[in-house]
């Protein structure tokens, strides 16, 4: 089944702050912390207020699965702490499906759907940071979806992978 994408509302912060503490809940009962740490994103008012911002500034959009929030994703400009593109490019700052509907293609889907966006405002450029450490396995999805690695990097002791594709 293909996801139903749809533009981001107010009535999604909390939507989209619960997948993302299904996320830290699932990779806290691995061990893996180190993507998200283990607090829950609800009641943060420092996480609140950063997909308050993707709402804002017009990127975000929800994957629906049979009418139910399943994943959301945010396109805009690059975060500060990577190297800026040589040619026009679209961003994406956050890419988040709730478990329950974890290994359904909604994270792909929002991904093709950012590469669509990217053709339509003309970048020719589709990039994304994520999570580099403990077993790879983030960098590898992305990889998976089409995007090539471009160049590692860390912020603080966080350790990132910056990927890019061409739309």
């Amino acid at each position: 089944m293909t996801p139903h994408i749809r533009p981001g509302q107010t009535s999604d912060i909390p939507l989209v702050l619960a997948m993302f503490d299904s996320a830290v809940t699932w990779l806290t009962t691995q061990g893996r912390t180190g993507q998200w740490g283990s607090r829950p994103f609800t009641g943060d008012p420092h996480r609140t207020q950063q997909v308050t911002t993707w709402l804002h500034g017009g990127g975000m959009r929800i994957a629906e699965l049979d009418g139910h929030p399943a994943g959301c994703i945010s396109v805009g400009p690059a975060h500060d702490y990577v190297t800026p593109a040589t040619e026009p490019e679209l961003y994406v700052q956050a890419l988040v499906t709730h478990r329950r509907h974890a290994g359904h293609g909604v994270g792909r889907a929002l991904l093709d759907w950012a590469a669509d966006e990217a053709r339509t405002r003309g970048a020719t450029l589709l990039r994304v940071d994520c999570y580099a450490g403990d077993d790879g396995r983030l960098v590898a999805y992305y990889e998976s979806c089409g995007f090539t690695r471009a160049t590692p990097f860390t912020v603080g002791e966080w350790p990132g992978m910056l990927l890019h594709r061409h739309p």
